[in-house]
């Protein structure tokens, strides 16, 4: 069944914003943030401080915005990657390098020309986490679906090369 650069967009996006926001929630609870604040925490950059007042409508905008900033990464990989075909070749690096970007992209660009009211900090640990989340929780899933639906992974996967690297005994 052939896929469609929309699936890509959608499974990538619902994959990578899932997996991140799960990683993020639970790191914040085990540092005794609750999820709702860490949701108000994310509308804070469109919504600057009042987000924390604004109780489970701004959580839930919250959300909402970090699924439209998923589906916005989802297809500007996509978009990328019909120019760039070296990336659906190798979805793995190609993805981790993605990730990268993104948390960098995020925390130099994004975050402070928002109207975020924290400054952006580089902890050790947190930012290692989140760093390694947005490699392999986020920018790894978005390269696979976008991969998945490519004539690259296409002739890979019909062709039994997805898994040459596995040695058969005969």
């Amino acid at each position: 069944m052939q896929r469609s650069g929309g699936w890509a967009v959608l499974a990538g996006g619902l994959a990578g914003g899932s997996l991140d926001i799960l990683f993020a929630i639970l790191f914040a609870a085990y540092n005794g943030v609750p999820a709702m604040r860490l949701l108000q925490s994310v509308a804070s950059g469109l919504l600057g401080p009042s987000a924390y007042t604004g109780g489970v409508p701004v959580a839930a905008l919250g959300f909402l915005l970090h699924f439209a900033m998923a589906f916005a990464w989802a297809t500007l990989f996509l978009l990328v990657s019909r120019h760039v075909p070296l990336l659906v070749r190798h979805p793995l690096p190609s993805g981790a390098l993605f990730g990268i970007a993104v948390f960098l992209i995020m925390r130099f660009v994004v975050l402070p020309l928002s109207a975020f009211p924290h400054p952006v900090s580089f902890k050790p640990l947190a930012t290692t986490l989140d760093l390694l989340s947005h490699i392999f929780l986020f920018g790894i899933p978005i390269a696979l679906a976008v991969w998945k639906i490519s004539p690259a992974g296409l002739t890979t996967r019909s062709s039994g090369l997805a898994s040459a690297a596995i040695p058969v005994k005969r």
